[in-house]
């Protein structure tokens, strides 16, 4: 008995990419996913066989984060500083920011809580508690995501607002203006 031929029949000639010694160009590469006899035996050219990679000039220096500087408007607390402020006569509501400085939506919530400052220098009293300086305050407020807002109106008798995440400016403009 005759065995008939396959219909069809893949193979694909095994070539190496095209190496550049003078430039780290890339070739398309064999999708590995899908391993076949031609791709299997296919290895990725080795890191030492590339050349070095041109340093780097670094265009700026990042903060460290760990310090607010002085002329920003919303200061940072400590949280004896905030209790005090909290439980003292005020006639503008109290924003009261907690945040890390490793957190992202915490860094851009630290920038519009500026812009709110600078619209609301006399009429809202803005601060920050660094949660990492401050845990025992933090978990004692009740701060389980970050950013974290408390708005704490001059009036003993309304309740707080909380808010935690990052929340639109315009949030907090109608918070104070409408609630407090």
């Amino acid at each position: 008995m005759q065995t008939a031929a396959p219909f069809f029949s893949f193979s694909a000639p095994a070539t190496p990419p095209l190496r550049f010694s003078h430039c780290s160009l890339k070739t398309h590469l064999p999708n590995l996913l899908f391993s076949s006899s031609t791709t299997a035996s296919f290895r990725r050219p080795s890191l030492l066989s590339r050349p070095p990679p041109l340093p780097r000039k670094v265009l700026c220096v990042a903060p460290s984060a760990k310090h607010v500087r002085e002329d920003y408007l919303v200061k940072k607390l400590s949280a004896k500083e905030v209790q005090e402020l909290v439980k003292g006569e005020r006639n503008v509501p109290l924003i009261i920011d907690f945040y890390a400085t490793w957190c992202g939506p915490c860094i851009l919530m630290a920038q519009e809580l500026e812009m709110l400052a600078v619209e609301y220098e006399s009429n809202a009293l803005i601060v920050k508690v660094d949660t990492d300086d401050e845990y025992e305050f933090a978990r004692d407020m009740q701060v389980r995501g970050l950013p974290t807002l408390y708005f704490i109106s001059p009036d003993p008798n309304k309740e707080a607002i909380r808010t935690e995440g990052l929340i639109p400016i315009q949030m907090m403009r109608d918070i104070i203006d409408n609630e407090m």
